[in-house]
């Protein structure tokens, strides 16, 4: 196979991909890496700097003379606007292009009032957070929301919680006030991405992210990137059946699917029907951490029919680890021991050799983590970074990029 050019292979976007992992940080490391003249590397480097996405430092080492200048990613470089949608909580943040979170707001939205309500709404709060920040400092938006989501067209299938947002195509709306790239994916997409890479992509590559909330809803992890299927209805955990449900009808009109049975809705409708006064999920932690029985019954059915549906999961996916996520899974324990039983006990042997279950270690705030990142990785793709500085718009993909990671050295031009 011919040799590749060093500047077909080492862009300005691949040249901050190298800048960002850290495998070149002088304008002679990355002619070292890529082969590119000096000339060629300082046209890549200004046209970084003039974004603001690379900064330079003087203050290195030297090994005699004037220290090389030394560059690094400049995360400060523009922020990015986020939003986690969920039935029961929704969470509003700016990010800086690490992901690290500069501010945010939780806020207590009825999703089922439409994307003419809410979408305002969160851009509203957005200006909010943006303060005094110019809108050129927004590199980019993005939305996890309770849905199937048609990844590349950001268009909502079929929704779990928000009947009135089924088909709207979010993008646009949002582009028409924020006129930067707009992301939307599921929310347990986001979830299961931004727990993954803020706290397992050291240790696995698979990994399942089941959320137990209002509903239930799972992320897939193969490989480390994100599985969404042919149409981006990977996930729908929720609507597999159980046996012995009761008969319960679901709201997607099947009988006795895992969220009809186990979801925090479920637990709430059971209790109701046992004669306790239950209001909210927070009553129930009350119960269970009263020990009372009853309560620890209902819980831990939930735990077991669910622990069902994932050991199907577990025997098709064989995943590293199961993560149990949402408000339920983080505070009900005895549903997570329900589910551990019957995974163990129903799955295969070599898929449940190494298999952790564990509930997340990111909590509440994995959500905002796997918008940020989803925004990040496409804004800075390589491809996306060219374009701003061609100055020539960049369709969404349809997948998310590999983010920026180590890799071997460029080939070098013969």
């Amino acid at each position: 196979m011919g040799r590749r050019s060093a500047s077909a292979l080492a862009s300005s976007g691949e040249v901050l991909q190298l800048i960002r992992t850290g495998e070149a940080v002088t304008r002679a490391d990355i002619g070292r890496v890529t082969g590119l003249s000096r000339p060629a590397v300082a046209l890549r480097v200004a046209g970084l700097l003039d974004l603001g996405l690379v900064v330079e430092d003087t203050e290195g080492p030297s090994t005699g003379g004037r220290p090389p200048a030394r560059l690094a990613f400049n995360a400060a470089g523009g922020v990015v606007l986020v939003g986690s949608l969920g039935a029961s909580r929704t969470q509003i943040a700016m990010c800086d292009l690490a992901g690290t979170e500069l501010a945010r707001t939780d806020l207590e939205i009825d999703v089922e009032r439409g994307p003419d309500v809410v979408l305002p709404l969160l851009m509203d709060t957005w200006a909010d957070l943006l303060g005094g920040r110019p809108m050129s400092a927004v590199r980019g938006a993005g939305l996890g929301v309770p849905a199937t989501v048609e990844f590349a067209a950001g268009r909502t299938e079929s929704a779990r919680v928000m009947a009135s947002w089924t088909g709207v195509t979010i993008p646009p709306l949002i582009a028409a006030r924020y006129p930067v790239p707009v992301f939307v994916d599921n929310d347990v997409n986001v979830i299961a991405m931004g727990e993954y890479r803020a706290a397992y992509a050291r240790e696995v590559s698979d990994l399942l992210f089941v959320k137990v909330s209002t509903r239930i809803g799972a992320g897939v992890i193969a490989g480390g990137e994100i599985l969404r299927g042919a149409l981006g209805a990977a996930g729908e955990l929720g609507h597999i059946p159980v046996r012995d449900g009761g008969g319960v009808l679901c709201r997607c009109g099947n009988i006795d699917c895992v969220d009809s049975v186990a979801s925090g809705t479920a637990i709430l409708r059971d209790l109701r029907a046992r004669g306790r006064e239950v209001h909210s999920l927070h009553d129930v932690v009350t119960l269970v951490r009263a020990g009372d029985a009853e309560t620890m019954t209902v819980v831990r059915r939930a735990g077991r029919l669910l622990g069902e549906v994932v050991a199907s999961a577990v025997n098709l996916l064989n995943p590293a680890v199961v993560v149990l996520g949402g408000d339920v899974a983080e505070h009900f324990q005895p549903l997570v021991s329900g589910v551990r039983e019957v995974v163990y006990r129903r799955s295969t042997a070599l898929s449940t050799r190494s298999l952790r279950i564990e509930r997340s270690r990111l909590g509440a705030g994995a959500g905002i983590t796997g918008c940020a990142l989803m925004v990040i990785d496409h804004v800075l793709a390589p491809d996306a970074v060219d374009a701003t500085i061609d100055g020539t718009p960049v369709a969404v993909p349809s997948e998310h990029p590999r983010p920026a990671r180590p890799r071997r050295p460029l080939a070098s031009a013969g």
